[in-house]
């Protein structure tokens, strides 16, 4: 494709490092945006046919994305904590089964469980540090009770980054459900269900997929799709869509059955518009370039006297995500005037969080090097 600094004209008036919060849309989904606003003006829904076309490519692209077996995996939700919901009051649970997660997770991967406590699920959240062998921490954790595993692929506050493979043996190999959210990692590294085999991968589409808020991944894989009992009907996830007289119906057997009313095409049309651009590059050209960027900041970060690196550096054990603190500077300060030198970034797990992504340039991250160690030779 063309060069990727043309889908991200930002102004260069900020420095833009704060993928891991809200990725920027590329030109090609403003301008697929555009003129889906202009269709709904001059012709309203007549088109509805093609926009059912994007869906579908939507859900492909998406079961490309993470190598599942079938679109028909694929459910289209509102956002993550959606996806995991329903998961979590889909199952049904027996008194004393247990959910193993890390104490890194962000509240949606974390307040879901906590609330199944009062059916009388044993929630354990197991204390760890950034350099800590948490594969063998959750597995070590594991009993005859244990019921599933729900695990970020990458954490959004340190970046560390989960062994999948060697997790989901281990479930498989004890029959325990194996939950993961992927919306520190999707869009930005390599997913590969058939490495990877987990039952339900949870996502949404404003981070590195570089699409809307609105609208998420929800991958169930199909021998778990009629375990999680529904708790919310409507016309759009019978098997007989369209058929709207029709009174015996019944639940759709793909992962539409989660989807119970109108889709969200407008977040539809951008996310497709956006998926593509990645896909385009190619996933793991993507990875590369990401990498790359944030390998290139812990660099630089090291040699800033004082920068106290809070992620994991070790090859293979960080995702796009690099966090570090300065021990004579508040990190909600450090923050602040990072802020005010235009560079976007996060105040996440005691330190700035910077989140780069693909199309990141050197200049960019040199930018950024600089103000940092400006602030801290004043401090």
């Amino acid at each position: 494709m063309q060069d990727l600094a043309t889908q991200f004209p930002q102004s260069d008036a900020l420095c833009y490092l704060n993928h891991a919060a809200m990725g920027p849309w590329p030109q090609r989904t403003i301008d697929e945006l555009t003129r889906f606003a202009k269709e709904n003006l001059e012709f309203g829904a007549s088109h509805y046919d093609r926009w059912l076309k994007v869906e579908r490519g939507l859900r492909t692209g998406l079961a490309q994305l993470i190598n599942a077996p079938s679109i028909d995996d694929i459910a289209l939700l509102k956002n993550t904590s959606e996806g995991l919901s329903v998961i979590a009051y889909g199952i049904d649970w027996r008194v004393g089964d247990e959910i193993l997660l890390l104490d890194q997770e962000f509240p949606s991967n974390r307040i879901v469980w906590q609330s199944l406590r009062s059916q009388g699920v044993v929630v354990k959240i197991i204390d760890t540090r950034c350099d800590d062998d948490v594969e063998t921490l959750l597995i070590d954790y594991c009993t005859e009770r244990t019921r599933l595993i729900t695990v970020s692929s990458v954490q959004y506050a340190t970046g560390l980054r989960v062994d999948l493979q060697r997790l989901s043996q281990h479930c498989r190999d004890n029959s325990i459900l194996f939950c993961v959210d992927a919306i520190q990692s999707l869009g930005v590294l390599p997913f590969d269900l058939s490495q990877t085999p987990a039952d339900f991968v949870v996502a949404d589409g404003h981070k590195w997929l570089l699409g809307p808020e609105g609208i998420a991944l929800f991958y169930c894989a199909e021998k778990r799709r009629k375990e999680l009992a529904l708790k919310q009907y409507g016309w759009h996830m019978v098997k007989a869509l369209g058929n709207y007289d029709k009174d015996d119906w019944q639940v759709a057997d793909s992962a539409r059955r989660f989807e119970c009313g109108s889709p969200n095409m407008l977040g539809i049309h951008a996310l497709n518009a956006s998926i593509s651009v990645l896909l385009e590059v190619g996933i793991d050209e993507v990875a590369r370039r990401a990498m790359a960027n944030t390998r290139y900041l812990i660099a630089g970060l090291s040699d800033i006297s004082g920068i106290n690196l809070l992620s994991c550096t070790d090859e293979g054990r960080h995702g796009a995500i690099v966090t570090f603190s300065y021990p004579n500077i508040a990190s909600d300060a450090f923050y602040s005037a990072l802020r005010k030198e235009a560079i976007i970034c996060a105040h996440r797990g005691g330190g700035v969080r910077f989140s780069p992504h693909c199309y990141n340039s050197k200049q960019h991250l040199d930018y950024a090097l600089d103000a940092v160690r400006r602030i801290t030779q004043a401090a």
